[in-house]
C-alpha cells in the first residue's frame, strides 16, 4: 500500500508543474488543467517519493512536480512495477503503460545535478477510471494480466 504525497500539474508544456489541493482525474484524458493531459498512454506521469527524497539528499533543491511528475507516491517503488499494473485511489484507477524516457535534451535539474531521475525512475499510465484525488489518499496496486 502506498500514499500519494502530491498531486501537480502545469497549464503549459514547457513550464514546471506545481502542486495542488486536489486533482480531477478524466477517463482516457489525465488530470484536467493539465498541459500533458490528453488521449494516449502517457496521461498520467508518477515519481516515487523515496527516488526523490535520495535525489535530495545528494544536494539536488527540488519541490513537488520538478522533474514533471504529476504524482508523488510513497511505499511503491513505481518504476519496478510491471506493465499493465494497476493502481487504485478511491475511484481512481490508472493503468501503468511505460516505464522510464528517453530526455531528448538536457532538464535544468540535469544541468544543475549532472543526473536526472526521470528517465529511470518515472512511469507513465493512463486512466481507466476517473475522480478525484486529493494528497494523503492512500494508493493500492492491482496487478493486471495482459490478455491482448
Amino acid at each position: 500500500m502506498g500514499k500519494i504525497i502530491a498531486l501537480c500539474i502545469s497549464e503549459r508544456k514547457g513550464t514546471p508543474k506545481h502542486p495542488v489541493d486536489t486533482a480531477i482525474f478524466v477517463e482516457d484524458h489525465g488530470i484536467e488543467g493539465d498541459a500533458h493531459a490528453g488521449p494516449g498512454h502517457r496521461q498520467v506521469s508518477l515519481l516515487s517519493f523515496e527516488k526523490i527524497e535520495a535525489f535530495k539528499a545528494q544536494g539536488a533543491e527540488v519541490e513537488w512536480g520538478a522533474f514533471g511528475e504529476n504524482l508523488v507516491v510513497a511505499g511503491i517503488d513505481c518504476a519496478r512495477l510491471p506493465l499493465k499494473t494497476r493502481l487504485q485511489s478511491g475511484e481512481v484507477l490508472l493503468e501503468l503503460t511505460q516505464i522510464g524516457k528517453e530526455c531528448h535534451a538536457r532538464c535544468a535539474i540535469y544541468n544543475l545535478m549532472g543526473d536526472c531521475i526521470m528517465p529511470r525512475e518515472g512511469v507513465f499510465a493512463q486512466v481507466v477510471k476517473g475522480g478525484i484525488l486529493k494528497p494523503g489518499a492512500e494508493l493500492t496496486q492491482i496487478f493486471q494480466v495482459n490478455t491482448d
